[in-house]
């Protein structure tokens, strides 16, 4: 334990004194500031029936495709490039500790990327004249539906990528193969729902098992207040197994 959280705390140092790091924050900051204004614009030009963070939180799978690989892709394939990780690897540290440390701290920078876009509500509240309006930018129903929901699925899409830049010594090849896996685990259900194929009767019973795998019906129901257990067990049995498949590809590599 005692090792893990000292990997835990040098890859947390890593993350922070990284510039580049700052700039993939800076690059998310600004993606989600940009399409809260054009979400207000629409609000304020009619009437919407959602809540303008509702909308922002609908929208996550835009910056989990650029950032999440962003994050990842250098945390193991860059410690196999330089030789450190089976030197890491010749220490009492297990594989699975260091799969951990990794996973954890980037978790934690994801998720406090999020909490921050928190603020733009905030803002434009400040800054408007209080009515009705402004009054109904703010709810913390949707607020914490999103965010939970967020911090849930941020699970599977940082396994993803910490499990891609496990299979290789190249960044570019880790984010380009955690890109294509994360656009298969977010919008390959939906795909799949509307394929002619699915239309047959032999294979309709094939829709309830697919629309488990549903990622945007998930976030609807979170943003609504419906906390259903199943994506719990989705998102989370699904994280444990990559990252533990990660492990055993770290020491069968080291």
């Amino acid at each position: 334990m005692k090792q893990f959280f000292n990997l835990f705390s040098y890859e947390m140092r890593l993350l922070l004194l990284s510039p580049a790091n700052y700039i993939t924050a800076v690059f998310f900051l600004s993606l989600m500031g940009l399409m809260y204004l054009f979400i207000i614009e629409g609000y304020s030009q009619s009437p919407q029936q959602e809540l303008p963070i509702t909308e922002l939180f609908r929208l996550f799978w835009i910056p989990v495709f650029f950032i999440v690989p962003l994050l990842t892709m250098k945390s193991l394939a860059e410690e196999r490039r330089l030789g450190t990780l089976e030197t890491l690897l010749t220490t009492p540290v297990t594989p699975l500790a260091i799969v951990l440390s990794k996973f954890l701290s980037v978790y934690i920078f994801y998720i406090a990327l999020w909490c921050i876009t928190l603020a733009y509500p905030l803002i434009v509240e400040y800054l408007l004249p209080y009515n009705s309006i402004s009054h109904t930018f703010n709810n913390s129903a949707s607020i914490i539906g999103g965010l939970s929901f967020v911090a849930l699925s941020g699970t599977l899409y940082i396994s993803i990528g910490i499990f891609t830049s496990s299979l290789t010594r190249s960044q570019l090849v880790a984010g380009m193969f955690s890109f294509t896996l994360l656009f298969i685990a977010l919008v390959g259900g939906r795909i799949l729902l509307d394929s002619p194929f699915l239309e047959s009767d032999l294979v309709r019973t094939l829709n309830i098992p697919i629309d488990y795998f549903q990622t945007f019906q998930h976030l609807e129901d979170f943003s609504l207040g419906i906390i259903d257990t199943r994506p719990f067990f989705f998102y989370l049995g699904n994280s444990v197994l990559i990252l533990g498949l990660t492990s055993l590809i770290v020491e069968a590599k080291a």
